[in-house]
This record gives C-alpha cells, sequence and structure tokens, in this order.
C-alpha cells in the first residue's frame, strides 16, 4: 500500500585489574572525539556509543563504537544484546527518571557499557548522575563530538562483574531537561568479554531509545512514530497503520455525529480511541490500558479541545465554548479551571507555545488574521498577526524544539505557512484546496511533518522532515477524518 516509502567460548575466572572491556586512551584506534583509545576495565574513554553527529540525523557521521578496540565481530553479531529500560516514552521538564541498561551475553564473563543522551543537535541533553554506593560501580565521564560536549555513563572497574549468569545490568538517574528540547536520543554500547586478557573474542552490541516531547499525537504503538490513522464518522469505526509492530488496526468505538478527540488519556504513551458527544455533552474513553470511561464534560455546541493543561502527561478534558468564549478544563490532577478567552468566530488552536510541557490556550482569529496565546508562563496574553482570512490553523511543534510552532494551511492555494524560533518564517507548497491538514511526526525524528489527507482520493500526502522527498500513501475513505486533524480546528 506505501508507494514511496562460536562456537561457544568456555567460562574463565573473572580477573577484573587489566581486563580488556571497552575503548580507553592509548589504542592505536582513534575515537570520534580524536582521542587513542584501548581496552580497559576501568570503563572507556568518552565516544565510544556508536550515537550520530546529529540526532535523527540517518547519514550523519557517528561516534565510533567499542570494535574499535574488542576485535573479531562486528556490532550486534553475538549471540547476546544490549538493551535500554526505563526511558519514558514523553518526558516532563525537569523530571528525574531511573534508567536501566543491561547487558546480556551466555558467553562472557564480565561486562561493560557506556551511554549518552543527546538533543536533535547533537548536544547533551539532560543530566546523568550516579547513585550512592560503596564501591562506585558507575561513573560520568565528558567527551566532544562534532564540537558539543557530551556527557557520558560507564562502568568502572567495581561495575564489570555479573550478579547474575549471563547479564549484568546498571541503574542511574536521568533527569531531564528545565523545559523541553524536543526528541532525546539514548545511545548505548555493550560489551561482553570473554575475560582472556586480550582484546579478541569479545562480543560487542549497540541499542538506543527516545523519549518524546508529545509529537507522537497519533501514536497507537508506543514508538517514536506517528502512525496513519483515520475515524470514520459514519460508523464510529478507527483505522491505523501502526509501525511498531507493522499492522492494520480496526477499532469500533463511537457513533455517528461524534466527534474524536484522541489523545494519551493514561500516560502510558499511546493515543487512546476517545469521542466527544455533542448530543448530551459526554466524552466516551477507551484507553490503551484496558478501562473505558464515560463522562459527562461540556454542553451541545461546544469544541472540544484536547490536551495535557496540567502538565502530567495525561490528555485532559477540555471544552471552548464559542457562545460565551468559556474554556473549561478538568484537569487528571483534579483542578477544574474556566478561562475567558476568545470570542465567536475565533478557532481554537491549543499547543505548548512556551515548553513548559502544558497545553496553552490559543485562538486564530480569521477575522483580523491574528493568533491570541495565553501561555501558562505568560497569563496575560499575547498577539501575533500571522496568516489570512480563510487559512486553517495548523499549530504543531515543526522544528523539534518542544515548542508549538504557530502555522496556518491556506486552502486557497495549497500553501503552508509556518513561523519557528529556529528556522523563522517557512512557505511551502503542499496540498490542494478540500484537502484536510494533518500534520504530524510520521518519520519518528522528533519534528512534525507536513501532511495532508485528501478525501476525493482517499489518500495522504507526507512531506517528512528527514528528506525531500514525500510519500503517497492511499488509506481511508471519503469522508474519513485524520486522526491527527483532530487538534486541527478547520
Amino acid at each position: 500500500m506505501f508507494i514511496s516509502v562460536s562456537k561457544t567460548a568456555m567460562a574463565k575466572m573473572a580477573v577484573v585489574t587489566g581486563v580488556a572491556l571497552l575503548a580507553i586512551a592509548g589504542y592505536s584506534g582513534m575515537g570520534s572525539s580524536g582521542q587513542r583509545a584501548s581496552a580497559s576495565a576501568s570503563g572507556p574513554s568518552p565516544a565510544f556509543t556508536g550515537a550520530p553527529y546529529i540526532e535523527g540525523c540517518a547519514n550523519c557521521p557517528r561516534e565510533n563504537n567499542c570494535t574499535a578496540c574488542h576485535s573479531g565481530s562486528e556490532p550486534n553479531s553475538g549471540p547476546g544484546s544490549v538493551v535500554i529500560s526505563g526511558v519514558p516514552a514523553n518526558y516532563l521538564p525537569n523530571q528525574q527518571v531511573p534508567v536501566t541498561v543491561t547487558v546480556s551475553d551466555p558467553n562472557a564473563v564480565i561486562y561493560g557499557f557506556q551511554l549518552v543522551a543527546i538533543n536533535r543537535l547533537g548536544e547533551n541533553a539532560g543530566t546523568l548522575s550516579v547513585p550512592a554506593a560503596n564501591p562506585q560501580p558507575l561513573q560520568v565521564v565528558s567527551g566532544f563530538v562534532n564540537g558539543n560536549e557530551r556527557r557520558y555513563i560507564e562502568h568502572t572497574t567495581n561495575g564489570v562483574t555479573p550478579t547474575q549468569f549471563g547479564s549484568k545490568s546498571w541503574t542511574f538517574n536521568w533527569t531531564a531537561p528545565a523545559e523541553r528540547i524536543g526528541k532525546i536520543g539514548f545511545y548505548t554500547a555493550g560489551n561482553g568479554s570473554n575475560s582472556d586478557g586480550s582484546t579478541g573474542g569479545d562480543n560487542i552490541y549497540l541499542s538506543s531509545d527516545a523519549t518524546l516531547s508529545g509529537t507522537a499525537i497519533a501514536n497507537f504503538d508506543t514508538d517514536t512514530r506517528s502512525d496513519i490513522s483515520v475515524y470514520r464518522p459514519s460508523t464510529g469505526t478507527w483505522y491505523a497503520l501502526t509501525t511498531s509492530p507493522a499492522a492494520f488496526t480496526v477499532v469500533q468505538f463511537g457513533e455517528p455525529g461524534d466527534i474524536p478527540t484522541p489523545g494519551d488519556y493514561d500516560g502510558d504513551g499511546k493515543t487512546d480511541q476517545a469521542v466527544f458527544r455533542p448530543s448530551n455533552g459526554t466524552w466516551y474513553l477507551k484507553k490503551s490500558t484496558g478501562s473505558f470511561q464515560v463522562r459527562a464534560f461540556g454542553v451541545t455546541g461546544d469544541i472540544p479541545v484536547p490536551g495535557d493543561y496540567d502538565g502530567d502527561l495525561r490528555n485532559d478534558l477540555a471544552v471552548w465554548r464559542p457562545s460565551n468564549g468559556n474554556w473549561y478544563v478538568q484537569g487528571t490532577t483534579g483542578i477544574f479551571t474556566i478561562t475567558n478567552f476568545g470570542v465567536a468566530g475565533d478557532k481554537p488552536a491549543q499547543g505548548d507555545f512556551d515548553g513548559d510541557a502544558k497545553t496553552d490556550i490559543a485562538v486564530f482569529r480569521p477575522s483580523n488574521s491574528s493568533w491570541y496565546l495565553r501561555t501558562t508562563r505568560n497569563p496575560s496574553f499575547s498577539i501575533v498577526q500571522f496568516g489570512a482570512p480563510g487559512d486553517i490553523p495548523a499549530q504543531a511543534d515543526y522544528d523539534g524544539d518542544g515548542r508549538t510552532d504557530i502555522s496556518v494551511f491556506r486552502p486557497a492555494n495549497g500553501t503552508w505557512y509556518r513561523r519557528t524560533a529556529t528556522e523563522g518564517f517557512y512557505v511551502y507548497p503542499f496540498g490542494q484546496n478540500g484537502d484536510r491538514p494533518a500534520p504530524a511526526d510520521f518519520d519518528g525524528d522528533g519534528k512534525t511533518d507536513i501532511a495532508v489527507f485528501r478525501p476525493s482520493n482517499s489518500t495522504w500526502y507526507i512531506h517528512g522532515s528527514l528528506g525531500p522527498s514525500y510519500s503517497v500513501i492511499p488509506f481511508g475513505a471519503p469522508g474519513d477524518i485524520p486522526v491527527a486533524s483532530a487538534y486541527i480546528a478547520e
């Protein structure tokens, strides 16, 4: 449907001192940051995780990995693995997260690892810290890659002996940045060593994980990508093409006349099926954790405005009432608020415009082509003139900095106009009159992609931010509503 797009080694007694584990200064090979490297049980020198110079760039240069010192096999060719666990699907500013790295290898005697966390520019992201212990099995070291300082956490001499046969785990803390900065990638290299005192016969493993700042808004499978998905109002059915695993899913939830209000209502990183029924002002939620909820919140004529207004990584029940300009928000933390903001004729355009992980109240006023923003950091308001009458607000995080950007889709000429902090003013013709804008992060790089759903031929057109080409994907039927467009007021 997509058109674009050894033998087993005998176990030996571990002799920790002088054992070959990972790369440090002195070996004839060169690491990514320029230092010479050799193998040592005391921990590798920086920049041997295999991480890219720039996060999300498939073709960019990468750091070296432990095979620079440990010869004999390609990464991930051994019988084991390295796994990162504990990284959340989405992160909150200053959130402290216990992260675990586990190296498994049935042939190994001792083990080692190194991990780094980087942002979209390849810079250090957040803070890695070592829990108190005596003796200390972990350490944090610094290095430079492509001009950017990176902090790495890795084993020490005291952290190489396994606590159970065939594997070794290390747990440490990662503290998120003080505000949203978009996608953060975690990269690790692990070593399963035979402890024979040489650099040969060891197995090197590489792995990665990522945490987002809410860019995957139609994500039914908890990977870093939004899924191509539609809601069919005529039958109340949800259809999605998930990517991890690749599957076609069909969920019947809703009835004719309902308004789709998808979002992560239970905080597990998956998008939940949800609808608002205007006829009785009731929300119906089918959570991916298995629960079903019915909640009366709103009246006929209200416009649902899904979002995380209290910053707990769970969608809140929220409506905007055009008749009186009030926003009614029932936060999952128990806070109920009423905020008067906007007038009849405005189009709600909520988003996290200040990067604090809370949805901000905003409207686009077609009559004067202006945006009115009331952020949690600026509870008065600001006015930005951007757009023209007839434009459809298409706010999203297009540059991957963790903040919602002001953007519109102009049906009259099929052109997108946006303004971002990193790109400035951007104009891109993509689409035609009658298309429904459905921006979402379909390629998983932490940046929202331009996308439209064309009802006339039930086809998606997606311009991914990872490359200049675009994808053409037949999926859906006339009258379907793209799930990603549930956040867009047409």
